[in-house]
């Protein structure tokens, strides 16, 4: 019998692709960074496998973090797709909320996704009580998908209003449509989202036809190019919720992918940080074209029933709660015309490139401003395409972008870059923590992806925190999630009921259901669970209140009224500190993830075996710019420093996936696990 203990994590993001390998009989890891492939993913994917030299005959299982359908949102690249709903209710992606890309603005412009010349209507109605008003159409729907058709649809959704209350138009509409629709790209709203709000429902059903097409065929040749080469293990897809699905389901449902790669970052920050003592994590995700970030308190991630990925694009469903700006590496600095620097939210991406990396682009990035100032090691650029990096290109092109234009020579504006990149950093890191209630002093940064890292000792004192917990390889945490995520399926439906007549017992019996489909979903995988669990949530409200709480509550507890009541009272303090009494409660929506435990790691395989002094990892110094003048920085090799080992800055802490930066004033110590620990040096 073939041996299969082997486990791999792949990350695929917009500037590298980042592999990581578990062999799980000898606790061997190994990780690999190579450039993404743009349009042409699966060649960094395979391009980064062939370079572990790996038997894809031995291993079990592949996990794919992937952000194929991320940038096709983004770019607006997705596939021609088509609407068909209810009469009279074609514009409701349109419409949206009545909302506007700036709160106070008077203007904004807002192209849907599908265009209103592929929205079609017919003739059905159902009542919101689930009562048929008007039966459905099925001339007016062939009619229909053959207009989509010969204006050259590749997929099509159907989203008739209140669905939700009865499901019968919508499934019989599938019926009809498969006779005549030539492929399996077909979507039918409630199986997305079985919930009230016509517009949150009909947006996620969108979103996800208009991803089908261009996912489901980049897994389908990914996993027949993988059988090519021998691999006959599991390839599975990492969920926006941090858990994984087999690559049938993401293809059905590719939507659930939309933050795939982030999410697998958070869920190895979680792990990480929990293994190390750190309850309290801001996770900083920078890569070469966007700064992600997500925050863990009391070790728990938090989970969004609803993000935007883009103005008015809007997905309802559990996704890691992650906030994005356009700061990456690779984003572009520029002066506008009011004679502001501005950095991003255009970005050089892996093609071209920052300036430095020779490739074509003349305009300066936040890549080329680390470069200039020493932080980043010109002879040893990370992910090994490159020989060396091009100083004087970069200084040049900083010169003539943004030193000439605001008086400044190049060591000067190459600061003033970094100045500005770390205030919008920073200013992300608030957004998740102050502005939630969250006093940053409680928490440490959590740096991932290849540039998070060079930043994480400037943001302590930007905001505040106490401390950053440098991962042994932060360059692919997502990758490391992506071995360590759990398999999920989340379901949704709506009761829409008053607590004080709700039929308890029924709720519970339907719960109970929602759960068995769950765990049969898991178990149709066939992928190997150490523990199975069923996670319940009831969405909340006060009567007159709009917007509900995430009330979680046991399943054994649903068919008593009173418990489900001090739950939602419990959850509620929490939220907003105080709850009501003698008010009617309404129950709108009631969730159940299934979850399937997969087998975890120890993390301590990742601490160095090295032992004897830290100065026996020091390669030499360089000259670095920081706080206002050049310092001669002694440079270590990270991976080489043994556990205990104490680096105070002014230091360089290089390796292969990321440079670690330790600022003046700051100290860096080297845990059980690898990780390094940066905090202020605290003076007596």
């Amino acid at each position: 019998m073939t041996d299969k203990s082997t486990v791999i994590g792949v990350d695929v993001g917009g500037t590298f692709t980042d592999l990581f390998f578990l062999n799980d009989s000898t606790g061997a890891i190994d990780v690999v960074k190579v450039p993404s492939t743009r349009g042409r993913e699966a060649d960094g994917f395979l391009d980064g496998l062939s370079r572990n030299q790996t038997d894809l005959a031995k291993v079990g299982t592949i996990v794919h973090g992937t952000t194929v359908g991320t940038n096709a949102l983004l770019e607006r690249k997705g596939a021609k797709c088509g609407l068909i709903t209810s009469a009279g209710f074609r514009d409701v992606l349109e419409m949206r909320r009545r909302d506007r890309p700036a709160t106070w603005g008077l203007r904004g412009e807002y192209t849907p996704v599908i265009p209103r010349d592929m929205r079609l209507e017919v003739p059905e109605r159902i009542l919101a009580d689930g009562t048929i008003d008007t039966p459905l159409d099925h001339d007016a729907l062939r009619a229909a998908a053959q207009a989509l058709l010969d204006q050259g649809a590749e997929a099509v959704v159907v989203a008739f209003v209140n669905a939700y209350a009865n499901t019968a138009h919508e499934e019989e509409a599938l019926k009809v449509l498969a006779e005549v629709w030539p492929n399996e790209h077909l979507t039918a709203a409630t199986r997305l989202l079985p919930e009230i709000r016509e517009f949150e429902r009909t947006s996620t059903a969108a979103l996800n036809g208009y991803l089908q097409p261009v996912v489901a065929t980049y897994l389908d040749k990914l996993n027949n190019r993988l059988k090519d080469e021998g691999f006959d293990g599991d390839l599975l897809i990492v969920q926006s919720n941090g858990g994984v699905m087999t690559v049938d389901t993401a293809g059905k449902l590719p939507v659930r992918t939309a933050l795939s790669g982030p999410a697998a970052g958070v869920i190895a920050s979680a792990e990480i940080a929990a293994a190390a003592g750190f309850p309290n994590v801001i996770t900083c995700d920078m890569g070469g074209t966007s700064f992600d970030v997500s925050l863990i308190a009391g070790g728990e991630t938090h989970l969004a029933a609803q993000t935007a990925i883009d103005f008015g694009m809007v997905v309802r469903s559990p996704m890691i709660e992650i906030s994005t700006i356009g700061a990456g590496g690779g984003s572009i600095a520029w002066v506008d015309d009011a004679g502001i620097l501005q950095i991003g939210p255009e970005s050089a991406g892996s093609i071209p490139g920052p300036v430095a990396y020779g490739q074509g682009n003349t305009r300066p990035t936040v890549t080329d401003a680390n470069v200039v100032l020493g932080r980043i090691n010109a002879e040893r650029p990370i992910g090994g395409k490159l020989a060396r990096l091009d100083v004087d290109a970069a200084r040049d092109a900083i010169l003539e972008h943004v030193g000439k234009p605001l008086g400044l020579d190049a060591t000067a504006a190459a600061a003033a870059i970094l100045r500005v990149a770390n205030a919008r950093l920073a200013g992300a890191l608030r957004l998740v923590s102050i502005e939630r209630g969250y006093d940053p002093r409680d928490f440490s940064a959590l740096p991932f992806g290849g540039g998070g890292a060079l930043h994480a000792g400037a943001l302590i004192g930007e905001v505040g925190l106490k401390s950053a917990l440098v991962p042994r390889y932060p360059g692919v945490a997502s990758a490391l999630g992506c071995v360590i995520a759990d398999m999920r399926h989340d379901q949704i439906r709506t009761v829409n009921g008053v607590l004080s007549s709700l039929d308890a017992p029924a709720l519970a019996a339907q719960a109970n259901d929602m759960a068995e489909t769950g765990l049969a979903l898991l178990n149709r995988g066939g992928i190997t669970f150490v523990a199975r669990d069923v996670l319940v949530e009831l969405d909340m409200s006060y009567l007159g209140q709009t917007h509900t709480v995430s009330v979680p509550v046991a399943l054994n507890d649903l068919g008593a009224r009173e418990a489900i009541r001090s739950a939602f009272e419990a959850a509620y303090d929490t939220a907003f500190g105080s709850h009501l009494d003698n008010v009617d409660i309404r129950v709108l929506n009631l969730r159940v993830a299934a979850i399937g435990r997969r087998p975890k790691f120890d993390l301590r395989v990742l601490a160095p075996v090295t032992t004897g002094p830290a100065s026996a990892a020091r390669q030499g110094s360089r000259q670095m710019f920081a706080e206002g003048n050049w310092h001669e920085t002694p440079v270590y090799d990270r991976l080489a420093l043994p556990v205990g080992a104490v680096i105070d800055g002014p230091a360089i802490l290089e390796q292969l996936d990321t440079t670690i930066i330790v600022e003046p004033g700051q100290s860096a110590r080297v845990d059980d696990f690898g990780n390094a620990i940066i905090e202020p040096v605290q003076h007596m």
